[in-house]
């Protein structure tokens, strides 16, 4: 599936990976290929995706998420330092 991470400065990530943990807003949760449409409330925390070059983390002040026909677009606030 495909992957955004975005900010209002920049674009933070954009590829293919298999599987992406957010901080959701009632607790952590997780997307693979073919997940059912879905948008969601992020709270404060580590997204981590998995793709070919392997495992990697993004922390984020917050966002949204949509997930809909195999692309997951995050818009997060901010970049936690």
């Amino acid at each position: 599936m495909q992957l955004e991470i975005l900010t209002p400065e920049k674009k933070i990530f954009e590829g293919e990976v298999t599987i992406v943990t957010f901080p959701g807003a009632s607790g952590s949760f997780q997307v693979m290929d073919n997940h059912a449409p879905l948008i969601s409330l992020l709270q404060e925390g580590v997204v981590e995706y998995k793709g070919r070059e392997g495992t990697a983390r993004v922390g984020i002040l917050g966002g949204v998420v949509e997930v809909l026909q195999n692309k997951v677009i995050v818009l997060a606030t901010g970049i936690a330092a």
